[in-house]
């Protein structure tokens, strides 16, 4: 059981102001596992810097000299998110027994973490930390949520509802994970793909500790139309649906008109057709923009370029060296 080496990873966008905390916080809970041999004691945190154009890669390298456990990837650029936490993943499962995956904002309880690592104990391959309420949310953000939830599960994707990006993956489960090779990445709707033993944990969701939110309205509208279009086909049958249903309704006016002609009646016709015009410059729109939308992530896909470029890292060093001694 003391031979489970741990790393967990973090993304990091921007993150000076809250790396000091963070990297506190997670040391003292690798550090309790490790005294308690839970976990090995090469067990790391690795810190993955996306682009950031602050002093947090700075600050990165200032902990890495300071502290054996801390450890980092430095991006040649931004890159997202999803590929921070792939790239972390990538290097870490060649080490590590189990990964977690949280950020840095410490809005997810760092404590669920002995939670997860029990879970681990126990078998589980995948543990999902699960936030026990959307009290920290505002009024839209939680009602747009539970909608987008219900509307992927309409959709076919199975989701965690209420689960980010904060989880525990074996070993095993992380290397099925990359095996998906896909450049779209939503790795909440790829995790459940992997199909080994799962749990889940429930923590209290906090405001973010301190710094600025790196997903606002924006990108988290962008973030969730990327999950619909990587997963679901849905949308292209919904514009189907939609041409059939206008179809019907040019049938029935079409026969609506005639009847009216032979019958005489004056019919000016200028609204009904300008209305009939803008509905269906709309609808048609709305459907190349769909199409497109899936005709851009196979451009993407066909030209198998790399998700990521690392500029500089001293995880596997670390590692290595621990390894020889």
């Amino acid at each position: 059981m003391g031979e489970n080496v741990l790393t967990i990873v973090v993304p990091c966008y921007n993150e000076e102001e809250v790396l000091p905390e963070t990297t506190k916080e997670l040391g003292q809970i690798l550090n309790d596992l490790i005294d308690k041999k839970k976990i090995a004691p090469n067990s790391k945190l690795l810190f993955v810097n996306d682009g950031s154009k602050d002093k947090t890669w700075k600050i990165i390298s200032s902990y890495s000299e300071k502290y054996d456990y801390v450890t980092g990837i430095k991006f040649t650029r931004n890159y997202g998110h999803q590929n921070a936490l792939l790239a972390g993943m990538s290097l870490a499962v060649k080490y590590s027994d189990m990964i977690i995956t949280i950020d840095a904002d410490l809005q997810d309880d760092v404590n669920a973490i002995y939670k997860m690592v029990d879970k681990f104990i126990e078998g589980y391959d995948v543990v999902y930390g699960v936030r026990n309420s959307r009290d920290t949310d505002s009024f839209f953000k939680k009602h747009t949520a539970l909608m987008y939830y219900g509307l992927m599960k309409k959709m076919g994707v199975n989701l965690i509802p209420d689960s980010a990006d904060y989880r525990l993956l074996s070993k095993r489960a992380t290397e099925a994970l990359l095996g998906y090779k896909e450049r779209n990445l939503f790795l909440r709707g790829m995790v459940p793909l992997v199909g080994y033993k799962s749990t889940k944990v429930y923590y209290p969701r906090k405001e973010r500790y301190a710094g600025t939110s790196k997903y606002p309205l924006k990108k988290m509208i962008h973030f969730a139309l990327d999950g619909i279009t990587s997963f679901s086909i849905a949308p292209i049958h919904l514009i189907m649906s939609m041409g059939l249903i206008v179809m019907l309704i040019s049938i029935v006016l079409m026969i609506y008109t005639i009847v009216e002609k032979i019958e005489g009646h004056i019919v000016p016709g200028w609204t009904s057709l300008m209305i009939s015009i803008w509905f269906l410059g709309g609808v048609q729109l709305i459907s190349v923009s769909v199409i497109g939308e899936y005709i851009g992530k196979v451009f993407t896909e066909v030209k198998h370029r790399p998700r990521f470029n690392i500029e500089c890292e001293n995880y596997s060093k670390k590692m290595d060296k621990r390894l020889e001694d």
